[in-house]
């Protein structure tokens, strides 16, 4: 049976532009950490840092630490999930505690990417996409959009009650990072400067992305018995290709994350108090709220609406303002959100932030385009505990299998259903902007990304030619060719029509009489032709 884990201590830098480097904003978070924990010393270091080689050039930061700190001979590794970097070290130090070997665990993350241009922080951070949609032009914004535009149809939302849904979640994350010193934005927005906001990607704005930003967060984790237990880790992957996956309206990796924690924890989504879920994009908090069993599947939207994940709410999510208006830094961002439940847990936040007895506290990290995520369950020790009805303990949401890669040389041109879309308007260099894109579902149940060739706005479920130019899909609004075709035929079907009512004329009775019935004939086979041509194929998932 594994050891308890305990939180001894727990530390952030302020997150933001800072001019401090990677090296001495982990240092300071370290230093406070272990302040905290008052321990003579640590057995091991965990560091989480995401792409310190390509974001500052550093390497081996890992020993450049213990060194800083005064800790030589201590053993140390680095630890990288994309996104979900600091959670994955927190785990990685977990299981260290828990199996005996490690008494006295120092986690440390951070991340530092203000200094360089946006166009090069947005081209290191696309390199987690799949290389195929990856060479399409696609960033995490336009894959996110697409989501939320998918969303919005299995939801049955139309435009306006979309806008206003992630506009929810934007302004209540906001009022968060208002109320939280450590916060890149410490200013509250409202529902008119959300809707003045630019477009990044139809229909996401710039409010429901996540900045770029620099901090350090750290952690200590020990065997010896403190407030705080750290009773679930669950972790969990995806296809790195979103197209491949079954669907696009819930995360796997999230679900299956969220299955191991609840079970290693014994307790069901009805007992957190609190909850900091990943929020890169909006899209993310309301679907996270979903996959995590807070709320059913296609309701996320609904509660955030009607503030039920406010800090007033029946679960406050991200009242620390999240990814969104704290700041994401990225390989430190999910154990910065376990370093929030902490705080609220131990009451070592100031009022009015400070919020009302949190004896559960979750945290969701998301690495990627949620394709290595981790869920990170928290306990009060002296909590009473409130036993929940079975079915809520035995979470267990459906899954839905992956899909086939389909690759543009083996595309016969044809129609698909276009299942979502996007008009990216700052692409990567070497497209035009805006960048036209779009998944499309085939005849065969096969699902690709294509350039989009239509002017929008676009329908969802709406029937789209498919064709490939060079190396890439593209989809257009009609089968011109086909249309073309059709055309023809319906005209020699008049000219026939108009043949035989001459013969008619002519030749009389009978030969009218067998006119009409080919007639007939003619006008049942038309329109079986084009019911044929009228034939969608099917647009669900």
């Amino acid at each position: 049976m594994a050891n308890p884990v305990f939180i001894s201590g727990a530390a952030l830098t302020r997150f933001g532009k800072r001019e401090a480097s990677l090296e001495s904003m982990m240092i300071e978070a370290a230093e406070a950490a272990l302040s905290q924990a008052d321990l003579e010393a640590v057995d091991a270091v965990y560091l989480g840092v995401m792409d310190p080689g390509e974001f500052t050039g550093d390497s081996n930061l890992a020993a450049v630490l213990t060194d800083q700190l005064g800790l030589p001979g201590t053993p140390a590794s680095r630890v990288e999930t994309a996104s979900s970097t600091g959670a994955a070290v927190l785990e990685s130090a977990f299981y260290a505690v828990a199996s005996g070997y490690v008494q006295n665990a120092l986690v440390v993350a951070g991340e530092k990417m203000t200094h360089l241009p946006t166009s090069e922080t947005t081209r290191i951070l696309a390199r987690v996409i799949d290389r195929v949609e990856r060479s399409y032009g696609a960033t995490m914004p336009a894959l996110a959009a697409m989501i939320a535009r998918r969303y919005a149809h299995e939801s049955d939302l139309d435009e306006d009650t979309l806008t206003r849904a992630l506009g929810a979640v934007a302004i209540k994350n906001h009022a968060g990072g208002a109320m939280n010193p450590y916060a890149q934005f410490q200013k509250a927005i409202d529902l008119d400067q959300y809707l003045a906001s630019r477009l990044v990607a139809d229909p996401l704005r710039i409010y429901d992305c996540a900045p770029i930003s620099d901090g350090a967060a750290a952690m200590v984790l020990s065997s010896r018995p403190g407030l705080l237990n750290l009773v679930g880790v669950g972790h969990a992957t995806d296809t790195l290709a979103v197209g491949r996956r079954g669907a696009f309206t819930s995360f796997n990796s999230t679900k299956q994350a969220a299955v191991k924690a609840y079970q290693m924890a014994g307790l069901g989504p009805g007992e957190v108090d609190l909850a900091e879920v990943h929020d890169a994009f909006t899209i993310f908090e309301i679907i996270g709220s979903e996959d995590l069993g807070f709320f059913p599947p296609g309701q996320g939207w609904r509660a955030a609406l009607e503030g039920e994940t406010g800090r007033d709410g029946a679960l406050p999510i991200n009242a620390s303002g999240g990814l969104k208006a704290r700041g994401h830094p990225v390989g430190a961002s999910g154990l910065a959100q376990v370093v929030e439940l902490a705080w609220q847990m131990s009451g070592r936040v100031d009022p009015p932030r400070q919020l009302n007895k949190v004896d559960v506290g979750l945290a969701q990290s998301i690495g990627g385009l949620a394709n290595n995520n981790l869920v990170t369950i928290v306990t009060r020790t002296d909590r009473k505990r409130t036993w929940q009805v079975a079915e809520e303990l035995d979470y267990q949401p459906a899954l839905v299998p992956s899909r086939p890669l389909l690759l543009p040389q083996s595309l016969k041109p044809g129609r698909g259903a276009l299942l979502t879309w996007t008009e990216l308007y700052n692409p990567p260099p070497g497209f035009e902007a805006p960048l036209s894109l779009g998944y499309v579902k085939l005849a065969d149940g096969s699902v690709i990304l294509a350039h989009g060739r239509m002017e929008p706005p676009l329908k969802v479920g709406a029937t789209v030619s498919v064709d490939v130019e060079g190396e890439h899909f593209v989809f257009k609004d009609r089968d011109t060719a086909g249309e073309l075709i059709k055309q023809i035929g319906n005209l020699a079907r008049q000219v026939v029509g108009w043949w035989s009512v001459v013969e008619d004329v002519s030749s009389g009775a009978v030969r009218g009489r067998k006119a009409a019935k080919l007639k007939a004939a003619r006008k049942k086979a038309r329109e079986q032709a084009e019911d044929t041509s009228q034939t969608k194929p099917d647009e669900g998932q």
